[in-house]
């Protein structure tokens, strides 16, 4: 007689899913880590383009620059104001508007300050092609070509939101 008792189905079923939980966990952490290590080869490479250092050098030369700084935190914050003005339904006087313009003109007349608006378009952009590549492998299960793109919309780098 064997000295083994039998496995029951509520004891079978018990240890299929404390093995299926271990599997799991043993293959979510495989994977998490694999995935985490290949985004990580990405953003290094990211950060190795020649492109994303002219970006990140036109950030930091803004943010050096008090000047620069400063009228920009101006030019916010009286945008601002006059936004909230026209939303409460105030008509905004032509002096005001003048005013406004007049700011908007000096910033963007900074080298730094235009380097700097530059440089934050140029990254939205990067980070947009970036979500739409990832997004569309998701979409696809392989690597987008460029045509994938072209179906209702301009294409990753375009911006449209397409």
């Amino acid at each position: 007689m064997c000295c083994i008792e039998p496995l029951t189905w509520p004891r079978l079923k018990s240890s299929c899913k404390a093995w299926d939980t271990e599997r799991n966990e043993f293959m979510q952490t495989t994977t998490t880590e694999s995935v985490i290590e290949k985004t990580r080869e990405l953003c290094q490479a990211i950060l190795d383009q020649p492109e994303y250092q002219t970006i990140r050098q036109q950030i930091e030369t803004f943010m050096a620059n008090e000047d620069a700084k400063s009228q920009y935190q101006l030019l916010s914050e009286r945008g601002e104001y006059l936004q909230h003005k026209q939303t409460q339904g105030v008509q905004l006087s032509d002096e005001e508007v003048a005013e406004f313009e007049k700011q908007r003109e000096q910033f963007f007349g900074n080298p730094v300050s235009r380097g700097f608006i530059d440089a934050q378009q140029a990254m939205h952009k990067m980070q947009e092609t970036v979500s739409q590549y990832v997004g569309k492998t998701f979409e696809l299960g392989r690597v987008p070509e460029p045509d994938d793109f072209s179906s209702g919309g301009c294409g990753p780098s375009c911006g449209c939101g397409h």
